[in-house]
């Protein structure tokens, strides 16, 4: 009898060892697998291409790659069905997944507007009128930058003589052209309108200064952002001091006919001929004299 129970003993350790090593080996066997599903990961829609902001989804430019399970980012997507007419709210880098808050919200939904997502925290768009000169001629795009001029006539003057021309703002990017977010088939657009980026205190500057005199934009080129200093430009600083010339003017207008000649001779007596400097040139025997 009691060999009988040490038998039995032995078998029920026997049974409890086996069960711990089966439950051990299938413990063992389901990380593994798991581990082998996440490895593999799970198929999410990533960028193809390089995709601008504002661009709306075509197949081109996604696809769909495997991508560990433990860290896909929320909102992604599996198909890219699910991403038709969908537009980015901001640039999109090759290999980078496609989510939820990269995507303009549908039309007709709050903040469905792609202008609201392209504008810096704490900065304001403002639109300005532009012609085709004053547009660079089509050649602003968005990611461009530009300085403004301002053109009007100085505060506390009447005189159009007194017109200066003055950069007002440096180095401004701008947003969108008229109703477009990038440039049509790489060629320029004529546009009547440009969005630019500002702080709100450049935006009132800007807004002033289009309610008194006429804007120009300069393009930059793409490496330039060096801000310059500028006194601004008169028709005086750009023609000089032409006074010889406006004397000569008047002489002429006044002694014009049909004026009475008391009224000329007043006229040449007030503005006087200018100062003339005479050189005598002696070659040999002969003399020669230049005047200037």
């Amino acid at each position: 009898m009691t060999r009988l129970k040490a038998v039995t003993a032995i078998v029920v350790v026997a049974l409890v060892l086996a069960g711990l090593a089966s439950w051990l080996v299938y413990d063992y066997l389901s990380k593994k697998s798991e581990e082998i599903k996440t490895s593999k990961g799970q198929g999410i829609v990533i960028a193809a291409t390089e995709i601008p902001a504002g661009s709306r989804f075509n197949a081109t430019q996604l696809k769909i790659v495997g991508w560990p399970t433990s860290s896909i980012p929320p909102g992604s997507f599996t198909d890219p069905k699910a991403l038709a007419d969908r537009i980015s709210a901001r640039p999109i880098t090759p290999g980078e997944p496609l989510t939820e808050d990269k995507l303009i919200p549908r039309e007709g939904t709050p903040g469905s507007g792609i202008m609201s997502y392209i504008i810096p925290a704490g900065h304001r768009a403002v639109t300005v009128g532009v012609n085709e000169v004053a547009g660079v001629a089509g050649f602003l795009a968005p990611h461009s930058k530009v300085d403004i001029v301002l053109t009007a006539i100085p505060p506390g003057s009447t005189d159009a003589n007194t017109t200066i021309s003055k950069i007002v703002l440096q180095n401004v990017p701008i947003l969108a052209t008229g109703q477009i977010t990038d440039q049509k088939e790489g060629k320029p657009v004529i546009v009547p309108t440009v969005t630019i980026d500002l702080t709100p205190e450049d935006a009132e500057k800007l807004v002033v200064a289009a309610s008194k005199g006429s804007l120009q934009m300069l393009l930059r080129g793409i490496r330039d952002s060096a801000l310059v200093e500028s006194k601004g430009a008169t028709i005086s600083k750009v023609l000089g001091t032409p006074v010889r010339l406006l004397m000569q003017a008047a002489v002429q207008r006044a002694a014009a006919p049909g004026k009475p000649v008391a009224a000329r001779q007043a006229v040449v007596r007030s503005h006087p001929s200018p100062a003339v400097d005479t050189i005598e040139i002696i070659k040999g025997t002969s003399r020669s004299s230049m005047q200037y």
